[in-house]
């Protein structure tokens, strides 16, 4: 299994900024073929109610473990709370309804983009598909959302850490008004 560096860039208080961010970002990428795939883990009826709305076949199973209640097994998501959410390969159309019913449980959704573009003034060449990824963690500012937060924090993906990617990594953050924090995860591919 490979892994992509994911680079922190804006951290904010403000969900529409990051959101704007997240749109700017997804216009440098391109994303005719993107898919965006979703992390959460639910706790309150009312973000269940609302995250059903804007994924009514919502893949999920219970967090204590999936013999307490699936997506899978039929089970009433509501009688199961907490749940944990992995919803993947959906249309791009689904990640901001799915980003406003959050309130404040945590998230991650992560955007899979057609490539970064080669930036020949930046001395940037183009990268693939494999290694190009966004990601916004909603109210936690890591991408397991083991570092809960009020803020929420736009994920760059590249191959590596290397100075190459780093100096990609900039380039975008200043695409957004943001800056590279310093702060890299691994994340599978």
């Amino acid at each position: 299994m490979s892994n992509s560096a994911a680079a922190a860039v804006p951290t904010t208080a403000h969900l529409p900024d990051a959101i704007r961010a997240v749109r700017t970002l997804l216009g440098i990428a391109g994303s005719s073929q993107a898919e965006v795939d979703f992390e959460a883990v639910i706790r309150s009826p009312d973000v269940l109610t609302r995250v059903r709305h804007a994924l009514p076949d919502l893949t999920w199973w219970a967090a204590a473990d999936r013999e307490h209640g699936s997506s899978e097994a039929g089970d009433d998501p509501a009688d199961c709370l907490p749940i944990q959410v992995f919803d993947w390969s959906r249309p791009l159309d689904r990640a901001e309804p799915f980003i406003a019913a959050l309130g404040p449980d945590p998230a991650a959704v992560r955007w899979d983009l057609d490539a970064w573009p080669a930036v020949p003034e930046a001395g940037l060449e183009a990268i693939s598909q494999k290694y190009a990824y966004l990601t916004l963690t909603v109210n936690s500012r890591d991408l397991y959302q083991d570092e809960r937060t009020q803020d929420h924090t736009v994920h760059v993906h590249v191959r590596n850490q290397s100075a190459d990617q780093i100096a990609r990594v900039q380039w975008l953050a200043d695409q957004v008004g943001g800056k590279f924090t310093g702060r890299v995860e691994w994340a599978p591919l």
